[in-house]
């Protein structure tokens, strides 16, 4: 079969580890939205540590932001994204935290600010610890 995309060189530097333990995790990959993408130089970037929404079942339909929710609506948040996702040419696959410990002293704060305690509230086997 024919590569008609052809083959892009990439650079790319450290990724943001945002767990506070990395041997208690569970992930699982999803499809992103690049409607979430943030401009960061020359390309669109959803950030580690964003609140994500999305059918489980269903992961490759693109997951988008998660709901802030308010004082008497939950937040409909079902996980994290656990690394930076580059969504620069459209949808991208990424990784969902569905259940471990966060440093959100590792998080930007614009994503941080996401992270209200209502959004937390809806993802009770995800614990955010500053340290």
């Amino acid at each position: 079969m024919l590569n008609q995309t052809g083959v892009r060189k990439e650079t790319y530097g450290n990724t943001n580890q945002i767990l506070f333990a990395v041997e208690h995790q569970v992930s699982m990959g999803v499809v992103v939205s690049k409607a979430l993408g943030v401009a960061e130089g020359t390309k669109k970037v959803v950030k580690a540590g964003t609140p994500l929404t999305g059918n489980l079942d269903a992961r490759t339909t693109a997951f988008t932001a998660a709901t802030a929710g308010s004082s008497t609506e939950a937040s409909n948040a079902v996980g994290v994204l656990l690394h930076d996702v580059d969504v620069t040419t459209g949808d991208a696959n990424g990784t969902l935290l569905l259940f471990g410990f966060v440093n959100t002293n590792r998080i930007d704060a614009t994503t941080k600010a996401k992270l209200t305690d209502i959004v937390k509230a809806a993802m009770p086997m995800i614990k955010f610890v500053a340290c």
